[in-house]
């Protein structure tokens, strides 16, 4: 049996979801502005657990969502996976958030491309590529975009998805690529393959060490000085 409950915070979605074997039992999701999580994340897990009629006893691992993503999204997802882990001596479970969006979208051709995009503020966004088979074709990098953004693979037909694409298609308006209209967010319940997956491999995080996959520094503004 493998009964995994799955934290997806990386970003203004606040998402939570509990499967059984791969299969989805139970999952609750908010899209707020504000990034709420810290006031909604624990309720969700509470609920979430009651919709499924599992007990936290009964959980087998804790999947989280590493990113990339929102800085304090990333940080207090972390935290509280860390915690149920702690807490019921789980196995914690991370997958790269640019996957986890990847996993729902359905490939132009048996040959294309899926880019998934999440906004890095300004012109940049975090990407990565993968294969019409979800496999991983370049990891995660930060890209400024502009006209010349992803040339190197339009060999083939590219879909290009998530928040970010807007300020891509104004720039890059290209017949080869392919913009998916509404923007996509990351779900908990589309982590439930990859999880399964890794738990049966093993594929676990150390709890001692493990730290979201930022891919930038976190960078604050320097308070102004008062004269």
């Amino acid at each position: 049996m493998a009964c995994i409950i799955h934290l997806e915070t990386a970003t203004k979605n606040c998402s939570v979801a509990i499967s059984e074997n791969g299969q989805l039992l139970a999952e609750l999701s908010v899209l707020n502005d504000h990034y709420s999580h810290s006031e909604k994340l624990h309720s969700f897990i509470e609920k979430v657990l009651k919709k499924a009629g599992k007990t936290p006893k009964e959980l087998d691992a804790v999947a989280i969502s590493m990113g990339p993503g929102s800085y304090t999204g990333l940080r207090i997802g972390v935290a509280a996976a860390k915690g149920l882990c702690y807490a019921l001596e789980l196995p914690l479970i991370a997958l790269n958030t640019l996957e986890i969006m990847a996993q729902t979208v359905l490939p132009i051709s048996n040959n294309s491309l899926l880019i998934p995009m999440l906004d890095a503020r300004r012109m940049e966004v975090y990407t990565m590529v993968l294969d019409a088979q979800k496999q991983v074709v370049q990891n995660t990098w930060a890209e400024v975009l502009n006209t010349e953004s992803f040339t190197n693979f339009t060999t083939k037909p590219l879909l290009v998805f998530g928040v970010g694409t807007e300020k891509f298609q104004a720039i890059n308006p290209s017949a080869s690529i392919t913009f998916l209209e509404e923007p996509k967010y990351p779900l908990a319940k589309d982590m439930i393959p990859l999880a399964f997956k890794a738990y049966t491999e093993k594929r676990f995080e150390s709890l001692a060490y493990f730290e979201p996959f930022y891919l930038k520094e976190f960078l604050t503004t320097p308070a102004k000085k008062i004269l």
